[in-house]
C-alpha cells in the first residue's frame, strides 16, 4: 500500500535515512518509534508528497486515500467545531458544499432561467450526497467530537475560541470523520485526556484502514498497534507485534548481537596473537599467510548501537512530618458552579495519591489548593510541618524566562551549584552539548517541561504535586521520569493521563464525580479491578 525503497534522507549535516526499507500494508497498524529528531515527522512528510527522500523512492498505491494529522493545526475560526469537522470528510463534504450552494441558486430570482437545469443537478447531487451517507455526517460528526469529550454547547461554538489543546482535537476529529484508506497520526495521544484516549483507542481497534502512528503513550501504542517500525540511525527496521514485544526484542537482539561480538573479537584476538607471534618464522609463513587472508575475507560484527539513556537518581529528601496536607470543611467554587462542599482529604507522609475525574471535576483545583495557588472560599487547607513541596503545572512552564539560555535558567535558580553538577543536572533531562546554550523562547513544549522538572528535582522537595507531569515527554524520558519517582522516598499527589504513570506510581486513589468524592486504598492498578472501569468518566 505504501512502501519505502531504499530512501536516504539528509537533514543539513544530519543523515536521518541511509538506504532504508519498509512498507504499511493494508489492514496494519503500524506504531512508528525512534529517539527525537530521528525522522518520524519527516517520514510522514514523504508519505504526503511534501517532502522527498534524497534518494529511493516512496510509492503510495493509485487511488489511496490519506488523512494526516499532526500538531500543527493552522489557523480555525469563523466556523462551529461541528462545521470544521465535516469539512474534512474528504469527497462527502466538497458534495455538500455544492448542494448548498444550489440551495441558493434555487431561491435566487435572478437565476430562475436556469431554474431547470439547477434543479436537475441538485437531484443527483442530493442522490451521490445520499449514496456517501451525507444525511448522517453531522450525527458522525457530533459522535466523534462526543468521543474526543466535546459537550454539545462546545461543538456549536465558533471554533475560533476554543484553546490549542481543543483544536488540536477538532483537527484530529475531522482526519477521524474522513476515515481514509491510511491514516498517519502523528502523536494524537497528545492533549487528550484519559476517557478521550481510551475512546480514541476503541475507534482505531475498530478502524479497517491502515495506520501509522506515533505516541508517547506506551499503554495507547500496545492496545493499539500489531507492528512497529523503529528509526534507529538510518535504519527502517520492522518488528511484529505491540510496544513492549517490541522493546524485549530490541533488548533480546542488543544482547545477541553483543554476544557475537565479543567471541568475534575473542577470536580475532587469538588469530592475530597468533600471526605477531609466528610471522618471522619461515617454518609457520603459510600457516601465517592463510591466517591473514582469512581474517581480510571475516565480515566484521559490529557492537550494538548504544542508545544514550541517563538515569536520574533523587537525593535523599528531607523526612516530613506524618500528616502532609489537610483539608477540612473546603468549599470552593467558581461563579454559579460549586467544585467542592465540606470537603475532607488527609495526605500522609509517603502516599502516592493519584486523581481521577471528567474534566472541570476539580482535579487541577485541588492541586492549586494544596499547591497555595489558590485559596478556598470557606475551610481550611493546612501543609504539615517540615513539608517542602514541589509543585508542576502547565502554568510553571510559563513562568520561565524567555531569554535566558537552558543553562542560565538552572544557574539562577542554583547558585551555590557547580558548573558540572548543573551540566550533569540537564544532561538527565535530555539537554546535552550545545543544547544547554538554547534560549527559553525557543524550546518546545517538551523541552520547557523537561527544564522546569530538572529545576524542581535537583534539590527534592518531600512533597510532590504534580499536575499532568508527563504531558509532552517522549517515551525515553518518561520513562527515565517513572523510573526516578518509583525510587522517591517522599509523598505524591498527581494528575495524569498516562495510565503506565499511573499504574507504577499510585498507591491511593482520589475519584471525584458527581456522586461525590471516593478514596481507594491500593494504587490504580487495584481501582481499575475494583470498579471495572479505567477512568471515572467511562462509567454507568
Amino acid at each position: 500500500m505504501i512502501r519505502f525503497e531504499n530512501i536516504s534522507k539528509h537533514n543539513g549535516h544530519r543523515i536521518l535515512f541511509l538506504e532504508s526499507s519498509a512498507a504499511l500494508n493494508r489492514g496494519e497498524k503500524v506504531g512508528l518509534v525512534g529517539p527525537n529528531g530521528a525522522g518520524k515527522t519527516t517520514l510522514f512528510r514523504m508519505i504526503t508528497g511534501e517532502e522527498q527522500p534524497d534518494t529511493g523512492q516512496v510509492s503510495v498505491e493509485k487511488q489511496v486515500s490519506i488523512g494526516y494529522f499532526n500538531q500543527d493545526v493552522g489557523e480555525m475560526a469563523g466556523r462551529s467545531a461541528v462545521q470544521e469537522v465535516m469539512d474534512g470528510a474528504g469527497p462527502v463534504s466538497e458534495i455538500a458544499k455544492e448542494l448548498a450552494s444550489l440551495e441558493v441558486a434555487m431561491a435566487d430570482p435572478d437565476q430562475v432561467d436556469q431554474m431547470d437545469a439547477i434543479i436537475e443537478r441538485y437531484g443527483e447531487v442530493q442522490a451521490r450526497f445520499d449514496e456517501l451517507g451525507g444525511y448522517e455526517l453531522e450525527g458522525r460528526a457530533r459522535e466523534v467530537l462526543a468521543g474526543l469529550s466535546f459537550s454539545q454547547e462546545m461543538m456549536d461554538k465558533d471554533v475560533g475560541a476554543l484553546s490549542g489543546g481543543w483544536k488540536m482535537r477538532v483537527a484530529l476529529g475531522r482526519i477521524l470523520l474522513m476515515k481514509p484508506d491510511a491514516m498517519l497520526l502523528d502523536e494524537p495521544s497528545n492533549h487528550l485526556d484519559i476517557e478521550s484516549l481510551i475512546w480514541l483507542e476503541g475507534f482505531l481497534k475498530d478502524y479497517d484502514g491502515a495506520l501509522l502512528m506515533t505516541s508517547h503513550d506506551r499503554e495507547f501504542m500496545n492496545r493499539i498497534v500489531n507492528k512497529i517500525i523503529e528509526i534507529d540511525g538510518g535504519s527502517l527496521n520492522s518488528y511484529s507485534g505491540d510496544y513492549t514485544f517490541y522493546e524485549q526484542q530490541r533488548a533480546l537482539n542488543e544482547k545477541q548481537q553483543q554476544a557475537q561480538f565479543e567471541r568475534q573479537q575473542a577470536m580475532l584476538a587469538k588469530e592475530i596473537k597468533f600471526i605477531e607471534r609466528f610471522k618471522a618464522r619461515a617454518s609457520h609463513a603459510s600457516q601465517v599467510q592463510s591466517r591473514v587472508k582469512k581474517l581480510d575475507k571475516i565480515e566484521r560484527v559490529e557492537p550494538p548501537k548504544r542508545r544514550q539513556t541517563v538515569m536520574f537518581d533523587f537525593p535523599p529528601a528531607p523526612r516530613s512530618g506524618d500528616d502532609v496536607a489537610v483539608l477540612r470543611n473546603v468549599h470552593k467554587g467558581y461563579g454559579s458552579r460549586s467544585i467542592y462542599q465540606g470537603f475532607d482529604f488527609t495526605i500522609r507522609r509517603k502516599e502516592r495519591w493519584c486523581v481521577m475525574g471528567v474534566n472541570g471535576a476539580g482535579k487541577s483545583t485541588l492541586l492549586k489548593l494544596i499547591a497555595g495557588a489558590d485559596k478556598p472560599d470557606t475551610g481550611t487547607v493546612t501543609v504539615g510541618a517540615s513539608v517542602k513541596m514541589g509543585y508542576f503545572s502547565q502554568h510553571a512552564m510559563e513562568l520561565l524566562d524567555g531569554e535566558q539560555t537552558v543553562f542560565e535558567a538552572l544557574e539562577s535558580a542554583f547558585p551555590q551549584a557547580g558548573q558540572g553538577s548543573l551540566r550533569a543536572l540537564a544532561g538527565c533531562f535530555g539537554f546535552s552539548g550545545d543544547d544547554v546554550e538554547k534560549r527559553c523562547r525557543v524550546l518546545s513544549g517538551g523541552e520547557k517541561a523537561r527544564l522546569v522538572m530538572a529545576m524542581m528535582l535537583y534539590n527534592p522537595p518531600n512533597f510532590l504535586v504534580l499536575d499532568e507531569p508527563t504531558n509532552h515527554l517522549d517515551l525515553d524520558t518518561k520513562q527515565m521520569l517513572i523510573t526516578a519517582l518509583a525510587n522517591y522516598e517522599g509523598t505524591m499527589l498527581f494528575v495524569s493521563h498516562d495510565r503506565h504513570f499511573l499504574a507504577t506510581l499510585s498507591n491511593r486513589v482520589l475519584e471525584l464525580t458527581p456522586d461525590g468524592i471516593h478514596q481507594y486504598g491500593g494504587g490504580y492498578t487495584e481501582y481499575v479491578a475494583r470498579t471495572g472501569q479505567e477512568a471515572p468518566g467511562l462509567r454507568g
